[in-house]
């Protein structure tokens, strides 16, 4: 699942990423520990420097913990939540929301700042339970090469994608095992409805999606756009990735390319959020507080966009030039309540699964 750092993977270059450092103070793991503990999925980024700088005027020395992909890392979480891993808890999303909450796995608290967070994204506002961190979008992107040479119009919405033009063009993720393969769904369902879904998802078997079993294979194996899959040889020149994709092509492409390789299908996107949350037995309630305050913060949230490749949710971060040149907020992603995720994700799952891969 959530492997929105893809660009290392995409172009064979590392992100700064944290290892577990510092030592604890004198308070030992109890309140008065100097130690903050972040328990993470393996996509978390952060600047070096933008790290040392809470450190530094916290007091606080954060130890990171990566616990795999974001579903692996709340179910995780919710194994250990009596004598949890860490003090913070980042990376649970709205599609995965309800499962953390049900679970109590946090407890309260509102953050320093929160005013400064877009309402539309704080989803648990009367409780304040989880954080707003960041919020990106699932969508379809289209290898821009491969459509000028067969003088085809790229995909743009949904129904685009059943199409005859399309058959045998696409690759997605398992939608039992990905982010993105789950947020694709998702946006199939918010988009079609309870009654549609399915007969839409039949149409697109019969047009030849390919399915595999995460991100990284579709998107630097399948994906005919990426310059992995151009490596590869790589013959699917659509893939259910990210609309920040694009921007980590030309940003990280060695030679560096003046445009972007890939564009987005605007109609298939499906709004993803991301949230940090104080783990509700956390050791240093002090240490992660502080640790939440600074996620939102606009020094973290503008180191962001290009360390996790998403976008900020605090109002008036700055995001570099070059992110929304190459890959803007898609303008109409669905969206769906995590209300009705938390009764319905399963039953999708297990019915797209028979449909699909059966």
């Amino acid at each position: 699942m959530h492997t929105k750092t893809f660009l290392a993977a995409a172009v064979g270059l590392g992100l700064v990423t944290l290892s577990a450092c510092g030592s604890t103070g004198s308070g030992g793991d109890g309140s008065g520990s100097k130690t903050v503990t972040l328990v993470s999925h393996d996509s978390w980024a952060v600047s070096k420097t933008v790290l040392a700088d809470f450190e530094k005027q916290s007091g606080y020395t954060v130890k990171v913990l990566k616990d795999g992909d974001a579903g692996q890392a709340v179910n995780k979480a919710i194994l250990t939540k009596d004598n949890p891993q860490g003090d913070v808890f980042f990376g649970v999303d709205n599609t995965l929301l309800s499962r953390a909450l049900d679970n109590g796995l946090f407890q309260s608290y509102e953050a320093k700042g929160l005013d400064q967070v877009d309402a539309r994204y704080q989803l648990d506002a009367d409780k304040n339970r989880v954080t707003p961190v960041d919020h990106g979008d699932i969508c379809v992107n289209y290898d821009k090469k491969y459509f000028a040479d067969h003088k085809l119009a790229p995909p743009a919405s949904f129904d685009d994608l059943t199409k005859p033009a399309y058959k045998n063009l696409l690759v997605t993720e398992n939608a039992s095992t990905s982010s993105p393969g789950l947020g694709f769904l998702l946006g199939t369902v918010a988009k079609y409805g309870d009654d549609g879904w399915e007969g839409y998802w039949l149409k697109l078997k019969a047009n030849g999606v390919k399915v595999v079993d995460g991100w990284d294979q579709a998107y630097n194996e399948e994906f005919s756009g990426s310059a992995g899959g151009k490596k590869a040889g790589a013959d699917r020149p659509l893939v259910v990735s990210y609309a920040s994709s694009p921007p980590a092509e030309v940003i990280y492409g060695d030679p560096k390319p003046t445009t972007a390789p890939t564009g987005v299908a605007a109609g298939t996107c499906f709004r993803q959020i991301e949230f940090a949350g104080l783990l509700s037995n956390a050791k240093n309630s002090a240490g992660g507080k502080a640790l939440i305050d600074f996620l939102i913060g606009k020094e973290f949230q503008e180191d962001m966009p290009l360390n996790m490749f998403v976008y900020p949710v605090v109002k008036g971060a700055a995001v570099p030039a070059e992110f929304t040149r190459y890959g803007p907020a898609a303008e109409n992603p669905e969206t769906m309540e995590p209300a009705k995720i938390a009764a319905e994700r399963d039953g999708w799952v297990k019915s797209w699964t028979s449909l699909v891969l059966k």
